[in-house]
């Protein structure tokens, strides 16, 4: 059960990069969404967006192996 509330976790911010990544290639093929009022907007918010769910899931990650006594000296 912990497992898949793991995994339901890293789901959604997961899901926010990939978003992410779309709106910025979409801005590099001009494709404008209608939320938007111009192109590099929605590339920063498609930048913003990936960075938060890498963010995350890189935290969620180091906090874990950190907790299991996985990590370097650096990072105890």
């Amino acid at each position: 059960m912990a497992r898949l509330i793991a995994v339901l976790i890293l789901f959604i911010p997961g899901a926010f990069s990939v978003l992410g990544i779309k709106m910025m290639r979409d801005t590099l093929f001009a494709i404008e969404y209608p939320l938007f009022f111009s192109l590099w907007f929605q590339f920063i918010v498609g930048f913003l967006l990936f960075l938060l769910g890498l963010f995350f899931i890189g935290g969620f990650i180091l906090y874990r192996d950190r907790k299991q006594g996985k990590t370097k000296g650096r990072f105890k």
